[in-house]
């Protein structure tokens, strides 16, 4: 028996041998490979897009992606998680299915590295092509949507970058679609018909597509051609195209002159009328935007507004923008305190555009001021500082985009107080056109420091700190009582007393 019952024994003691910590820390001595988190290097990148009756009915883009890998290791292709001027996390990775990664038609191995990023194992092959299917179903500027006859989608949506090699690379795409639909981009086109490249990913990825049927047009305003792209065709026709490029024509040579150039060669106002919209939104880009609205925004002065805010945008945030958004970084939140320059003084110079090119009349300015203080007063003390970074999660207390309307009655502040302190001799004007000169032109965002030096020089030398402190970085009511009376102005708060007749019960 006890011969037995040793033969039985000895597996067993040998494997608590095997796991014997003296064992397993021989196991743990072993080194692990190390992960790459830098692609490998690429060149020739070239984007292939094709949307046609065919893919529409899926609401599909089909994307080829080809490149040449110039140098070792395995290939790091990742997605944006954000488009600029839509600041919220989106993960474009989401809306890709079909990924497939090809060298001489034979099929290469590849794994993901995380949740936006594909890793290629590209062996000797030194010619790639990656295809992949993406979604457009988002009816959102900052995303792609798709129709029978029609599709919008913005580059960070759908064109992967080398993971850790920057983004300063060459890059064309191409658009394959269907016979007679129009192509409207901000893009530079390149040689071959429906082709067009860009000097690095940042241009890439700002200047968004329209593909289909659409009305598209162009006239000269300021001596530079402008675009005017609309869908679905035949929604802005007649008076109603007529009275918006006429508004174009109007306000946009007024923001010209506070910078005192155009930055670009072509703009392209890309505009879906649509009832899914229950109202209207745009977001900007260097030599575009996308404005998403109802039909009953046609003829209203509130779409000459946007688009006033956007075209602005081409100078404020798009080129003149915080150091902590320079440069752009695409795979994480890029929080500043400046949004309340970046938005809310853009929505300022937007009213100011409206009124100085003739859109509408002083009045009318007061009145979209007067409106903005209600909306400003109605919501929660919250400071311009925090509103800028909150931004980010969405917050459902109704001061996500408080930046907005605050920042705007800010810059108005900042403007009445640089007049005073100045004798009339300079404006907000002055700071805008010092910064953009000294920053942007010179390949830097702006910081605290140099913004509040350009608002001061300005105003004379009056100092802003306590300004800062209580309605920046605070949270103190606005001073109305001092601020307009040094414009000539005063706010008055009419009380209305309304009798009522009616019943109350309450439980017992």
């Amino acid at each position: 028996m006890l011969g037995d019952n040793l033969r039985l024994l000895t597996p067993l003691m040998f494997l608590l041998a095997l796991l014997s910590p003296k064992s397993l820390e021989g196991q743990r001595a072993q080194p692990s490979a190390p992960v790459a988190t830098q692609s490998a290097p690429l060149a020739n990148l070239r984007y292939e897009l094709t949307f046609d009756s065919t893919t529409a009915a899926s609401r599909t883009i089909k994307v080829a992606f080809t490149f040449d890998i110039t140098g070792p290791g395995p290939v790091l292709l990742s997605f944006p998680a954000w488009t600029p001027g839509a600041y919220e996390i989106s993960y474009f990775a989401r809306w890709v299915s079909n990924f497939a990664a090809t060298a001489g038609g034979t099929p290469l191995r590849w794994d993901k590295l995380d949740h936006d990023t594909w890793r290629l194992q590209p062996g000797r092959a030194r010619s790639v092509r990656v295809s992949f299917d993406y979604l457009a179903d988002s009816l959102d500027n900052a995303m792609a949507w798709a129709r029978p006859d029609f599709v919008l989608f913005n580059g960070t949506n759908l064109l992967p970058y080398p993971e850790g090699r920057g983004f300063d690379f060459p890059a064309t795409v191409a658009v394959r679609t269907q016979p007679g639909w129009l192509v409207a981009t901000g893009m530079q086109p390149a040689a071959a018909p429906r082709s067009y490249r860009a000097a690095n990913y940042h241009d890439l990825v700002d200047m968004p597509f329209f593909i289909g049927r659409m009305d598209y047009d162009s006239m000269q305003v300021g001596g530079r051609w402008m675009r005017l792209a609309t869908y679905p065709a035949g929604a802005l026709t007649g008076p109603g195209r007529a009275l918006l490029w006429d508004q174009a024509a109007n306000i946009t040579p007024p923001m010209s002159a506070v910078f005192q150039e155009t930055p670009w060669k072509t703009y392209t106002n890309l505009l879906i009328f649509t009832p899914q919209q229950g109202g209207g939104s745009a977001l900007e880009h260097q030599n575009s935007h996308v404005g998403i609205y109802n039909p009953a925004f046609i003829g209203n002065p509130l779409l000459a507004s946007i688009t006033a805010h956007e075209i602005f945008h081409a100078w404020n945030v798009k080129r003149l923008r915080p150091a902590d958004m320079w440069p752009y970084d695409y795979d994480e939140p890029q929080e500043t305190v400046w949004l309340w320059v970046s938005e809310g003084i853009t929505d300022y110079y937007s009213d100011l555009a409206m009124v100085r090119g003739g859109v509408i009349d002083s009045a009318q300015f007061m009145a979209l001021t007067g409106e903005k203080i209600s909306e400003t007063s109605a919501a929660p003390p919250t400071a311009l500082e925090d509103a800028s970074l909150s931004t980010w999660i969405g917050p459902t207390n109704g001061t996500r985009y408080l930046y907005y309307p605050k920042g705007s009655l800010a810059g108005f502040m900042l403007d009445v107080l640089i007049r005073d302190g100045s004798d009339n001799r300079r404006s907000l004007d002055h700071v805008m056109r010092e910064l953009y000169r000294t920053t942007y032109k010179q390949g830097n965002g702006f910081t605290g420091a140099e913004w509040w030096r350009a608002v001061t020089r300005a105003a004379g030398g009056r100092s802003f700190a306590d300004f800062n402190t209580r309605y920046i970085d605070g949270r103190e009511p606005y001073p109305w009582g001092e601020i307009l009376p040094l414009a000539g102005m005063r706010m008055t708060t009419d009380t209305v007393r309304e009798p009522r007749l009616g019943l109350a019960a309450a439980q017992d």
